[in-house]
């Protein structure tokens, strides 16, 4: 068995992106194949994942050559749009630096509003209360919160999308979130806010109180 049918998809992709990072100018299908020792047809395999990733920009070969273009590929410029991800560790220095701040918990609940006023902006009016929970049930649902409506009062929240956040004692989290739905619920002109929201009211979720605005 060859080489490139037992090593991992993405090992090999990997190799493919470094080749064309590495290289003077744009390579061709079998100059790539050749520098990996691999066949061909593994490189097109990796190269389309690559183009469709926005990894690597396709093009021809100089057109003054006899014949038609051949295509080739270079590593797309700038940042690589697929590499790793950390945003926990974002959002852990902005919570702890929000938390550090004076008024700490005010300034949590508007940035909050701001995100909910952005995210509900350019619907129209809520037609009353029991509207404008559904819109703010699907917004949640939308978002990851997994909600659950709770009598006419009430919505469960099933799940925190900063559940590692919100469960290590920092309010903040929380504090964003019902500043997160009292701004959508003000966008839609609502009758009812969210008056409070207790976290983890229950082992498996948190409940959002509703009341009159």
């Amino acid at each position: 068995m060859a080489d490139d049918d037992v090593r991992h998809p993405a090992s090999r992709r990997d190799e493919v992106l470094r080749t064309l990072k590495e290289a003077a100018g744009p390579l061709s299908i079998a100059e790539i194949a050749e520098a990996l020792e691999v066949h061909p047809n593994t490189v097109r395999f990796h190269l389309d994942k690559l183009v469709e990733r926005g990894q690597v920009e396709r093009g021809r070969a100089d057109r003054r050559v006899p014949g038609r273009p051949a295509q080739v590929f270079r590593a797309a410029p700038g940042m690589d749009p697929a590499g790793p991800r950390h945003y926990r560790l974002l959002a852990e220095a902005l919570t702890r630096g929000l938390a550090a701040a004076p008024d700490s918990r005010a300034r949590a609940i508007e940035a909050g509003r701001a995100w909910g006023l952005r995210s509900a902006s350019g619907a129209d009016a809520a037609a009353g209360a029991d509207d404008a929970l559904e819109r703010l049930a699907a917004l949640l649902d939308e978002l990851g919160f997994a909600p659950q409506r709770q009598g006419g009062a009430q919505i469960g929240l099933r799940h925190c999308p900063f559940l590692e956040l919100a469960a290590s004692g920092s309010p903040i989290v929380c504090q964003i979130h019902l500043g997160l739905m009292r701004g959508a619920l003000e966008a839609w002109r609502s009758p009812v806010t969210v008056d409070r929201l207790e976290a983890f009211a229950e082992p498996d979720r948190c409940l959002a109180h509703t009341a009159p605005h």
